[in-house]
């Protein structure tokens, strides 16, 4: 095995790549056009009525490429918006009230977005043309009670009908019950216990701090502060909402799950008791200890980094940590963090949304790696910009990861600007599949760039776990038994191995010249092998949903010679054909995460109409009805300008509690998908 040479894409090295999570790109940030305004698809006026042809397929391929090129910016790199749902802004008003700023126009102006997002029958979703959902329904209605908005409104009365409907306060998640008792709503004595004594759990102890996911750590360390100070805001008496208590009740059980599941549900509900017992006693010796174990631990990661994870959710935790711990609101380590909230500020006009991270890293790898992919040529200079961009942002510093993996280089790639403690395996997979693809003109450049995909590639490699698998952040983060605890019902305490991510991995490897007998090929197949549902799909974790887990699986396992023909892998082709829409496209709600009865189904978006294209192509089918109609759907909803526009969501950030929007993936996907196709084609011919 040997790193890969640096010759133009051949057909066949450019069928599938890439994938999951997250950001506004300048020509669709914002709220969306009046009808009229907005652009029209290329061949509206005719319709369906203009016949394929590759001369049409060529048209639209140098209008993507030119809309693609278009949005990088002049350093040579991109990011697009990442678009979440309603509580960030609800969270971003209460830490400003916290903070006695409540009084600023952004304020004002995030307010104004809460509204407009509400849900006709009163409630606030987490997607797009989701559901309501019950947490954010409860901090969207108390933001706009503090905001001095008149609980006898229309708008408020349906709101308050549909929580109640949905449980109230008691039905609300761990997040939303702590920031509601910040601010005298919701009694400290109810919530779950989140002990700062968790940071001082050495290493051999069953549950410590490092076997959480990298995100969970970033959150629960400062909410562990909060947690031991218990701060109280005061709120207007007009902002109050004892009318949102429902039924004060607690199920113990989960719905589903056998004897061991109650079992254990069981038991960490009464170990959370027990830590409020001994939190109402004042038996906490190690307390003070422990407060700074947590605040070390914070301030320790907020160096070469865009706040405290480069995440929302983190930073605004950090913030109100560092209040309880004393800090001064002029603090430079608190004003970092409030400077890094700006940065996620997308300005409306009138309005104002809050993006949870930015996605540069992310966004360059997949554009610069596709329009590589997709027939610009490999000297261009917008590669060799996005080269050196991507290239400056290697992590050469420390990182959470070492705790549980002995590789001792530095290493890898990050999704945001800054955010050198947590490099992640999806980012530099991403990364190492871009430079593969881009011939370095610059002999000097070149002498950096070879060195620095050595090292990400050995850091990727020392991150497969055990069952051959890629997590996202860490290794061997998947321990079963920590979902049960009472603060972890945010659905996401773990970062096990991942068939997305897996699949992603073997495109890179392919690209850096493994083979198939290579060991960490060969155990990642039996991984993906043993992970098939048994209709043929993968589940995707950071992209909705089957379609996105289908797609890197079967593309990952034909980079190896995997023969697609095997019943197994057409089961997986006869799903996707099966799910196809009439209109020709494809579409999956992120609904399916809940429901398994919505596999595959919701209404067609170019990003998943492009993952579904390329299954079936990395499946061997370049040919059938299907093929022909989703490339047909492709064509005719491309926008003039040569972009597409999805309106349905398609990221995943906490299945079933956080979801994205990814502004960029309806650009290049559909490229992507339209460009292998036109390769196959030729090589064919």
């Amino acid at each position: 095995m040997q790193l890969g040479d640096r010759s133009a894409p051949t057909p066949e090295s450019t069928l599938p790549a890439v994938g999951s999570v997250l950001t506004p790109k300048p020509a669709k940030s914002g709220t969306a056009p009046p009808a009229e305004s907005k652009p029209k698809p290329a061949d509206a006026p005719a319709g369906r009525s203009i016949p394929f042809s590759m001369e049409r397929l060529d048209d639209s391929l140098a209008r993507a490429r030119g809309n693609l090129l278009g949005l990088q910016v002049e350093d040579g790199h991109w990011r697009g918006e990442l678009e979440a749902d309603s509580v960030l802004e609800s969270e971003y008003i209460l830490l400003l009230h916290f903070l006695g700023r409540g009084g600023e126009e952004r304020v004002q102006k995030m307010a104004r977005r809460i509204r407009r997002l509400q849900l006709p029958d009163g409630g606030w979703a987490i997607y797009h043309g989701g559901p309501p959902e019950v947490s954010a329904s409860v901090k969207a209605y108390f933001v706009l009670k503090l905001m001095g908005d008149d609980p006898d409104a229309p708008h408020m009365a349906r709101a308050r009908r549909t929580i109640l409907e949905l449980g109230g306060i008691e039905a609300t998640n761990t997040y939303t019950k702590i920031y509601l008792a910040i601010f005298g709503q919701y009694s400290w004595e109810k919530c779950p216990a989140v002990p700062p004594e968790m940071v001082l759990l050495p290493g051999w102890f069953y549950f410590n701090l490092n076997e959480m996911s990298s995100w969970s750590r970033g959150i629960f360390v400062p909410l562990s502060i909060i947690w031991a100070f218990k701060p109280q805001s005061p709120v207007p008496d007009h902002a109050h909402i004892p009318e949102l208590l429902g039924p004060d009740a607690v199920n113990l059980l989960p719905v589903e799950g056998g004897p061991w599941r109650r079992g254990w549900n069981l038991f960490f509900h009464h170990a959370n008791e027990g830590l409020k017992l001994l939190e109402r006693s004042r038996l906490r010796p190690l307390r003070r200890r422990a407060l700074r174990a947590a605040e070390e631990w914070t301030r320790r990661r907020l160096v070469r980094s865009d706040g405290l994870g480069a995440i929302f959710p983190a930073i605004v935790n950090t913030v109100f940590a560092f209040r309880c711990l004393g800090y001064s609101s002029d603090d430079p380590a608190i004003q970092s963090q409030l400077e890094a909230l700006e940065k996620l500020e997308v300005d409306l006009g009138d309005s104002l949304k809050i993006q949870p991270a930015l996605s540069p890293v992310w966004d360059t790898a997949q554009a610069a790696g596709i329009l590589a992919a997709t027939g610009l040529e490999p000297e261009h200079p917008a590669l060799q910009r996005a080269a050196e961009w991507l290239l400056a942002k290697e992590v050469r510093h420390s990182g959470d990861w070492q705790h549980k993996n002995g590789h001792e280089e530095v290493s890898g790639w990050y999704f945001e600007y800054a955010n050198e403690f947590y490099p992640d395996c999806d980012d530099t997979a991403m990364v190492l599949t871009a430079l593969a693809r881009i011939r370095i003109a610059d002999p000097e450049l070149e002498e950096r760039v070879e060195p620095a995909r050595r090292r990400a590639l050995r850091w990727l490699l020392s991150m497969q776990n055990p069952d051959g698998g890629w997590a996202a952040f860490d290794r061997g983060c998947d321990k079963e038994l920590l979902k049960f605890i009472p603060f972890a019902d945010h659905n996401a305490m773990l970062d096990p191995s991942w068939e997305d991510i897996t699949g992603r991995v073997l495109e890179t490897l392919h690209l850096e010249g493994f083979v198939p007998s290579d060991k960490p090929v060969a155990r990642a197949i039996r991984f993906l092998d043993s992970r098939q549902c048994d209709d043929g799909t993968w589940y995707g974790r950071w992209g909705c949903n089957y379609i996105y887990g289908t797609w890197l699986v079967l593309c990952g396992l034909r980079r190896f010679g995997v023969d697609m023909r095997q019943e197994r892998y057409q089961r997986a082709a006869d799903w996707l054909r099966a799910r196809q829409n009439a209109d020709g496209g494809w579409g999956e709600t992120l609904q399916s995460y809940e429901e398994p009865s919505l596999k595959g189904v919701g209404d067609s978006t170019a990003a998943q109409t492009a993952w579904a294209l390329l299954g079936l192509f990395a499946a061997g089918d370049h040919v059938s009805d299907s093929v022909r109609q989703g490339l047909d759907f492709l064509l005719h909803m491309q926008l003039d300008d040569g972009s597409w526009d999805d309106e349905h969501w398609t990221g995943t950030g906490f299945p079933r509690v956080f979801y994205l929007k990814y502004h960029l993936y309806d650009d290049y996907f559909p490229l992507l998908a339209l460009a292998t196709y036109r390769q196959t084609v030729e090589s064919e011919s």
